[in-house]
């Protein structure tokens, strides 16, 4: 499958991140999450090319479109600052309302 020449919208990929901030956050899972992006971080690109090499067979499981957005969000590191940076916030905004209302 040929890798598409375009780039995601701005507000596309934003819409995106914010949704995988927001599951994190819900499911209380933000500190192992930004541990694990943390983690990863050096290996970002390794594991963009690896998404690539096995999009043949991911797609069949996932579908062609979303492994397509996913790829592309890998290859800018930018968008791996732009989640850690969502999900701290979102954590921090979420502890700030238990503090209000316990």
């Amino acid at each position: 499958m040929p890798l598409p020449d375009l780039d995601l919208a701005p507000e596309e990929r934003d819409a995106i991140l914010d949704r995988i901030a927001h599951e994190m956050v819900r499911r209380r899972l933000e500190a192992p999450a930004v541990l694990c992006l943390e983690a990863h971080r050096p290996l970002q690109f390794l594991l963009s090319q690896g998404l690539i090499v096995f999009t043949p067979i991911l797609s069949m499981l996932f579908g062609a479109a979303p492994l397509e957005k996913l790829l592309l969000l890998m290859q800018e590191r930018e968008n791996l600052d732009r989640l850690i940076g969502r999900i701290e916030a979102l954590a921090q905004q979420r502890g700030g309302e238990l503090m209000v209302d316990g």
